[in-house]
């Protein structure tokens, strides 16, 4: 897949002219206009800088591994004040990267905003049929976004960034045939295999070995910048 780069910008294009065109102002447009390909030609949005889903956003998820976390701040930054948020598959996206970059406030407001497309009928058409895939969002955003799963090449990598007002975040993994269950408090983040072989992971750039006999049981980020990290392993 080609994606270009923009070295004065520090930005990846949406495509090779998408920063030659003039920005949509998204803050003058009437909120009776949205979504914009319901109102307007795609021949006139397409002259514009501007996008109904996150298309660079959800690379950075999807091939995160290509990409280094200033490029993700960067281009999240750029494409998040574009993006009209008109597809239901968006804003869990803007979730993960978000939360991966550290900007809290933003991934939970894209959360909150994925979790009420049916519950609170954002788009107006929950009469229609629940948005199952953005359903799947809400799951992805809560286990990759602030639960922090990745995996790269078969490898299978944790950095959570479980949002301050929450007290805890639990969830469950079927990977390569293991069964493994996840909480993440503020004091203290929990790994077991409920079944299968062991399993190596990574844990913000450790790597640890998961078994049934020896889950692993170690100080959040939050309680590691008050005290020294202890690691314990329980059974």
């Amino acid at each position: 897949m080609y994606v270009p780069f923009n070295e004065q910008r520090g930005i990846h294009p949406q495509d090779d002219t998408f920063l030659d065109r003039e920005e949509w102002d998204l803050d003058a447009t009437p909120a009776e206009k949205f979504p914009l390909l319901l109102h307007y030609h795609p021949l006139v949005i397409y002259r514009y800088q501007v996008l109904k889903q996150a298309d660079i956003v959800l690379a950075m998820f999807l091939l995160g591994d290509e990409f280094s976390q200033e490029q993700k701040r960067r281009n999240f930054d750029y494409y998040d004040r574009l993006t009209t948020g008109d597809s239901s598959l968006s804003a869990c996206v803007q979730s993960i990267i978000a939360a991966e970059i550290g900007n809290e406030r933003q991934a939970l407001e894209h959360f909150d905003y994925a979790l009420l497309m049916d519950l609170a009928n954002i788009g107006g058409n929950a009469r229609d049929g629940v948005h199952i895939a953005s359903a799947a969002g809400v799951w992805s955003a809560l286990v990759f976004g602030f639960g922090g799963v990745r995996d790269y090449d078969g490898h299978l990598s944790f950095n959570p960034h479980l949002p301050q007002d929450w007290d805890e975040l639990a969830f469950t993994l079927r990977f390569r045939d293991r069964q493994l269950r996840i909480r993440l408090t503020h004091t203290h983040e929990h790994y077991l295999i409920e079944d299968g072989h062991p399993l190596e992971i990574t844990i913000r750039g450790e790597h640890h070995l998961l078994s049934k006999s020896a889950p692993l049981i170690q100080k959040a980020l939050q309680a590691r910048h008050r005290d020294e990290f202890s690691p314990c392993r329980t059974s």
